[in-house]
């Protein structure tokens, strides 16, 4: 009987994923807040709690362990209390993000409480942690002018804190990510990168002249080699793709990108020849099974799990994820397509790119240039972490590192995008995102103030 349920369940959880999928898309069909989009936004929420309660019931009786029922009634209330609070504090909030966050942390609680009871239980613990911090950070942010002037506060920060990390760091495979503060292990780089989004921001949004670009370069360089003296290339490539990004954004110049592209080509090759686990991280990406033993038994298990759960998976509890090394972190999406399936899988990857199609669309629409540049670095470092770490675990590109967030392991992780979340949403609510208002109704080119309706205006602070 508890076959039947456990094979029947999977396919109701991808119909039901399906469906929320199909609903992140077909919102913006419709004018923002109308009737029609609150309804879908509403039957998002429905369709959410019914995948994580089909999910619970199956991990409940497979494994008849009582705690389940307690733990399932915890992240009901809690993923409750994000939607009230929300709904109370800030009527404004992007309700397509909202139910992605939340879709996301229920994904991951089902996954963790299937590898380690143990560790989702932790887990809960830093959502509760980052759930704090998300709510509280849209009300600083209505403060505007304080973040244009905290560029060296930024940089002087950032540096520090991934300097401390390169000095006394711990040593996980390969690489120093992270620290050790009364008993609780931070990777500070998770935290740095909103900071380093920031300096960058305050450095371009009001000039992009060559002197501007080259000092704001050579900052941004001393936070990537600081990565790569910790050995944390996947890091470091993840903030040297946003400063790409950022760049050309803030100065149209497509030299400065193709520059940084070939730049980043010849410091990976450099990084191969100096970096030992480089070497049998590109091995493995290659050829997985001719170093099985070594440096390819991860990937090939991941690859295993993957093509054992099909399109339809193998069902909840019925796979052996853990066979996958650090499968809770850099190959959480591996467990996911092996019990859930490939169809599910790609239904996660889906809700992440509607994600970061609302960042681009919040950046889009943002007439203060300074935030412009922060909500489009924010959703570039969201979207290269979802990349890498799919893109590591089906074998496209090299294992890096990165974690999947909101739905991997970890306490850094899991706040640090809690925060940023937290962000993207206080600028939705700022009055600059609407598409119909202009920033202070002026213009400015390289921080010069242009005159506008006869009346010159004086640059924000």
């Amino acid at each position: 009987m508890v076959h039947l349920i456990v094979e029947a369940s999977k396919y109701l959880m991808i119909f039901l994923f399906l469906l929320y999928t199909y609903q992140c898309f077909s919102v913006f069909r419709y004018k923002e807040q109308s009737a029609k989009q609150i309804r879908i936004y509403r039957t998002q929420r429905i369709l959410l709690y019914a995948i994580h309660l089909d999910a619970y019931l199956v991990l409940y009786l497979t494994t008849q362990n009582v705690q389940m029922i307690g733990f399932y009634l915890m992240q009901v209330v809690l993923i409750s209390a994000i939607f009230l609070l929300y709904h109370f504090l800030y009527r404004n909030a992007s309700q397509l993000l909202l139910n992605n966050m939340c879709m996301l942390l229920c994904i991951g609680f089902i996954v963790l409480t299937r590898l380690s009871f143990a560790r989702s239980l932790r887990q809960f613990f830093y959502l509760t942690a980052g759930t704090a911090a998300a709510l509280i950070i849209p009300v600083f942010l209505q403060n505007k002018g304080n973040f244009r002037r905290l560029t060296w506060f930024y940089a002087l920060a950032g540096i520090a804190a991934l300097a401390i990390v390169a000095l006394v760091g711990k040593t996980s495979r390969g690489a120093k990510l992270s620290i050790s503060i009364g008993g609780i292990s931070i990777q500070m780089s998770e935290f740095v990168k909103i900071l380093f989004v920031f300096f960058i921001a305050s450095m371009l949004y009001q000039k992009h002249n060559l002197r501007q670009v080259v000092l704001t370069s050579v900052i941004a360089a001393v936070f990537v080699l600081l990565l790569v003296a910790s050995r944390d290339l996947g890091g470091a490539l993840l903030y040297f793709v946003a400063y790409l990004v950022m760049i050309y954004a803030a100065t149209k110049k497509p030299a400065y990108f193709i520059g940084g592209l070939g730049g980043m080509i010849a410091a990976s090759a450099v990084g191969y020849r100096l970096f030992s686990h480089v070497k049998e991280r590109v091995a493995a990406w290659k050829n997985p099974l001719s170093v099985y033993e070594n440096a390819g038994f991860q990937v090939s298990q991941s690859l295993f799990a993957i093509g054992t759960g099909g399109w339809f998976g193998l069902g909840m509890n019925q796979g052996m994820p853990n066979k996958i090394p650090v499968v809770e972190k850099d190959f959480i999406f591996s467990a996911i397509a092996e019990e859930l399936g490939i169809v599910f899988a790609l239904c996660l990857i889906m809700v992440c790119l509607s994600c970061f199609l609302m960042f681009i669309n919040i950046a889009m629409r943002m007439s203060d240039p300074f935030y412009k540049l922060v909500a489009l670095g924010l959703g570039t470092i969201y979207a290269m972490q979802v990349f890498l770490t799919i893109g590591g675990a089906i074998k496209f590109i090299p294992s890096t590192g990165v974690t999947l967030p909101l739905v991997s392991y970890g306490g850094s992780s899991l706040l640090s995008t809690m925060i940023l979340f937290g962000i993207i949403q206080g600028l939705y609510q700022m009055p600059a995102a609407l598409p119909k208002q202009s920033y202070e109704n002026a213009q400015y080119k390289d921080g010069k103030e242009i005159k506008k309706n006869g009346k010159t205006k004086k640059r924000a602070q």
